[in-house]
């Protein structure tokens, strides 16, 4: 008896599980989201600080728009557990502006970059995900894994020699403790641990206040102060595009991580126009902007198990409420703790199976091309979207190379034809790297009054083809033979009249 399968729910009819609903009326479930939504807020405040001295800004410009971002996102985004804040590939976008123009254009680039990603989220940007292929995912993953740790190495090169027994100690308490229990997320006991540690035998040892100053006070609109002409536009144009695309490849290739880390869907079209959202009450509060930050993404859903919005939303009222008004008691958190954390989520994060020998040996060699140029990509550069996008350029490269190969031209005489005729047959998916060596498959000169192509068997897909069947035909036309095309399908058919005799001259 056949099974049928249902077709599974379409973008609009997604839900969230567990949902918001079904974690406030679970004590168990309530507890992990608000203490995960701590964690991530304590590791959240010495990065968005860094990313600011990357940008070239006050700390308080990257925690208030960590802050703003992570609850916008919260209520907007498309996919539920995930951290949206501050980030440095965005910092890098931004930090020639900011630098050379001043705090009011950064602020109007961050708004118009938010304007673009409504737009593009509207238009079903998102749907290009499809496109991404497994190995540039897998690159994605493993170089997100090597940037994170190389993150921690400023912390741990040049400093005090306790620091790297603290980091040790650490390490083995985000080891053990999910083996004793884990209604207390790991990373949290680390770090309360470790704080207690340094304070009650007063260790001298890089602290998150060593990092920047903490704001003191809430965060407050802002209109930036820049004339609206085209010149303006010229200038924050381009910066917003690229921080637009940017934000939107790594947020979306982020949700993709989690949708198969906790083996859910999400909105992904919701999530792009949802960074837009974000980005542009993270600029009227006066914040830089920023995307999924999937270190704390997976500090959130990987290490303390969250799976809810629930999680995020806490995770930028606990920031402000650490930095404004606990900003004393965050100060003296050792740097050793944040570290030991993100080097257990880079470790959790990396793809161990992908680099295994006997992965390799099975794995296409293009395949693993493609991984290793996004995970060279990356780390050169340190921006994860330019990763992605020399990735796909490279698979679509090898795949076309690949497939270039399976159209295939056999040669077959007919003796029994009244007209001496030579008959050709074409096999395989015809488009422009499979077709370009097609005028080299036919005997011009040695062929009979009368040639009949067979195309059956195969497929054309572009105006290349085309062109290059025009050329077969207008090649043996100089040699007084005759030339049929037989056997098109429908689309093939259609497509061939439509462009046929009007790419050229054919030669």
């Amino acid at each position: 008896m056949a099974v049928t399968t249902p077709a599974r729910p379409r973008d609009d009819g997604y839900r969230a599980d567990p949902s918001v609903l079904t974690a406030l009326r679970s004590p168990r479930l309530l507890t992990r989201e608000v203490l995960a939504g701590l964690v991530v807020a304590l590791a959240l405040i010495p990065e968005a600080i860094s990313f600011s001295i990357i940008a070239g800004v006050d700390p308080r410009v990257g925690l208030f728009s960590s802050f703003v971002m992570a609850v916008a996102i919260a209520f907007v985004g498309g996919r539920p557990a995930m951290i949206s804040a501050a980030t440095g590939a965005i910092a890098l976008v931004v930090a020639p502006i900011a630098r050379e123009y001043g705090l009011d254009y950064l602020i109007a680039t961050v708004i118009l970059a938010g304007l673009i990603q409504v737009l593009l989220g509207v238009l079903g940007v998102a749907r290009l995900m499809r496109f991404i292929p497994r190995s540039v995912m897998v690159g994605f993953v493993n170089s997100l894994a090597i940037l994170i740790f190389s993150a921690q190495l400023p912390h741990l090169i040049g400093v005090p020699w306790l620091v790297y027994p603290l980091v040790a100690v650490g390490i083995v308490i985000l080891v053990l403790m999910p083996r004793i229990t884990k209604a207390i997320p790991a990373p949290l006991v680390a770090i309360v641990l470790l704080t207690g540690a340094v304070v009650v035998f007063s260790v001298s040892v890089p602290t998150v206040g060593d990092q920047g100053e903490l704001p003191r006070s809430l965060p407050e609109l802002f209109i930036p102060n820049v004339p609206i002409t085209w010149e303006t536009l010229t200038i924050i144009g381009p910066f917003a595009l690229a921080m637009a695309v940017v934000g939107l490849l790594e947020s979306l290739m982020t949700a993709k991580l989690v949708d198969d880390i906790t083996d859910t869907r999400s909105r992904k079209s919701r999530e792009a126009w949802g960074q837009g959202v974000a980005n542009v009450l993270s600029g009227l509060f006066g914040g830089m902007g920023g995307c999924a930050m999937i270190g704390q993404t997976m500090i959130n859903v990987k290490a303390s198990g969250a799976r809810t919005r629930i999680s995020t939303f806490l995770a930028g009222v606990f920031l402000l409420i650490l930095v404004v008004v606990l900003g004393d008691v965050v100060a003296i958190i050792p740097m050793a703790a944040l570290v030991a954390v993100m080097v257990m989520v880079s470790v959790a994060t990396f793809d161990w199976h992908s680099i295994r020998p006997s992965t390799l040996r099975r794995m296409p060699k293009s395949e693993t091309i493609v991984m290793v140029a996004t995970v060279a990509v990356v780390v050169a550069t340190h921006n994860l979207a330019i990763g992605v996008i020399v990735g796909v350029i490279v698979a679509m490269v090898l795949f076309a190379r690949r497939v270039a190969h399976f159209a295939t031209v056999t040669r077959e005489d007919a003796p029994d034809d009244q007209v001496p005729t030579a008959h050709y047959r074409v096999d395989g998916e015809l488009f422009f790297a499979s077709s370009n060596d097609l005028t080299t498959q036919f005997d011009y000169a040695g062929d009979p009054e009368r040639v009949v192509i067979d195309m059956s068997r195969s497929h054309i897909w572009d105006a290349s083809t085309v062109a290059a069947l025009d050329a077969i035909v207008t090649k043996y036309e100089k040699h007084g033979t005759r030339v049929v095309l037989e056997g098109m399908n429908e689309a093939t058919t259609e497509f061939h009249t439509r462009l046929s005799g009007r790419l050229g001259d054919g030669v």
